[in-house]
């Protein structure tokens, strides 16, 4: 997976299926994952409730009287209330957990027997499909009401709800003409010693998704160096490719690791800052700007990419205890028939989220896929590397 791919939504597209599939065929074992199990695991047996009206699941979900998500982002409290108002008599119970805490949780709970979730709302799509789908711990639906608006490669192996992006952002206040560096290769610089920051790979299993993929992309990554350098990159003892190489020299120039996203954030985007580090989360986050008195804004026209594109999976727990009213849910948090996705999208209609529904029209003020530039990680070919990255990391810390 070291060829040049284009950065936009078709790419995922095209390669999502395929790469779902190849995730579940080989059952990779993904940073530190549990045993491999058989390729042949039957499929899901139908369940009438899939084909349901929302007005049929309505009725059952009330008898079910809740339904509890695990969810990798916050704003499922926003989403939370607009469902409980939209269909009263069913409780959302959510939890936000990250994606990292939620496979372990769902994996432990499964063991013992006692699922604490009807639905999960997770990033890292690489281990998702790896220990948990191939595991038979999740089970896909598509919901029949938007089923026509989604292309096949984001409803299978499991449905994507939108796009999500770990990206290289900076401080706008500071700089206003723009992203004050072009090439991934200039963080490693004697400019950037110490004020270069990000969530810690082995905290979050989606910052570890990036630094994969920079290694998967070594040969556009040789590339980047030769543009600016004019020279090859020169490797050192141990190191293979030129997307470890980078790596390396990333983690030597004193890069800041942190444990939360609001810290990057913040020590990014806080205004009034002279020389305010750079640094990679997501680009969606720029909607809390104004509440939190930040100017992140998003790097465009980096060299070779600025950071990855990665599916928002929604998905039932295997053994779901209010069958209804997960799918209910799901299908709540794909939006409805509006341009925007209405109330129950609002929450994700932000700059940084890209709809995988046809018929949602994206923000006005977001920037293009294509525009942003970021690398569409493979799941497969990233589950295939990760751990073996994850094990340079912790040589490098």
């Amino acid at each position: 997976m070291t060829a040049s791919c284009p950065s936009t939504v078709d790419n995922y597209s095209k390669r999502s299926l395929a790469a779902g599939a190849a995730a579940l065929a080989l059952l990779l074992t993904a940073c530190g994952g549990g045993s491999p199990t058989p390729a042949s695991a039957p499929p899901p047996v139908a369940d009438p409730l899939d084909t349901a009206t929302v007005e049929e699941l309505h009725a059952q979900a009330r008898q079910e009287g809740r339904v509890a998500v695990y969810s990798f982002t916050s704003r499922i409290a926003e989403v939370e209330a607009e469902f409980e108002a939209t269909y009263p008599g069913v409780d959302v119970v959510a939890t936000d957990i990250s994606s990292t805490e939620q496979i372990a949780r769902i994996k432990a709970e499964a063991a013992a027997g006692a699922p604490g979730a009807d639905v999960a709302y997770l990033s890292d799509a690489p281990v998702v499909l790896d220990e948990l789908l191939a595991a038979g711990l999740l089970r896909n639906y598509v919901p029949p009401r938007v089923a026509d608006a989604l292309p096949a490669e984001h409803t299978a192996p499991l449905l994507a709800n939108r796009l999500s992006t770990k990206t290289l952002v900076y401080n706008e206040e500071a700089h206003p003409a723009g992203p004050p560096v072009t090439n991934l290769w200039q963080l490693t610089d004697p400019e950037w010693n110490g004020r270069v920051v990000m969530v810690d790979p082995q905290v979050r299993g989606d910052y570890l998704d990036l630094m994969t993929e920079v290694v998967l992309r070594s040969d556009e990554m040789a590339a980047a160096h030769d543009q600016l350098r004019g020279a090859p990159v020169q490797l050192d003892e141990g190191i293979a490719t030129a997307g470890e190489q980078w790596i390396a020299d990333l983690y030597a120039n004193g890069l800041v690791l942190v444990d939360d996203t609001d810290t990057v954030n913040a020590a990014i985007g806080q205004r009034g800052q002279a020389a305010p580090p750079i640094g990679f989360t997501s680009y969606s986050d720029r909607r809390d700007n104004e509440d939190e008195g930040w100017a992140l804004q998003a790097a465009t026209g980096v060299a070779p990419a600025p950071g990855i594109a990665f599916p928002a999976l929604l998905a039932l727990t295997a053994d779901t205890p209010h069958p209804a009213a997960a799918r209910l849910l799901v299908d709540f948090l794909m939006g409805d028939g509006s341009a925007t996705g209405g109330p129950a999208y609002a929450p994700f209609y932000v700059p940084g989220d890209y709809p995988t529904r046809t018929d949602v029209t994206p923000p006005a003020d977001a920037v293009s896929l294509d525009e942003l530039g970021v690398w569409s990680i493979d799941p497969a070919a990233v589950a295939e590397r990760r751990r073996e990255v994850a094990d340079l990391l912790l040589t490098l810390e």
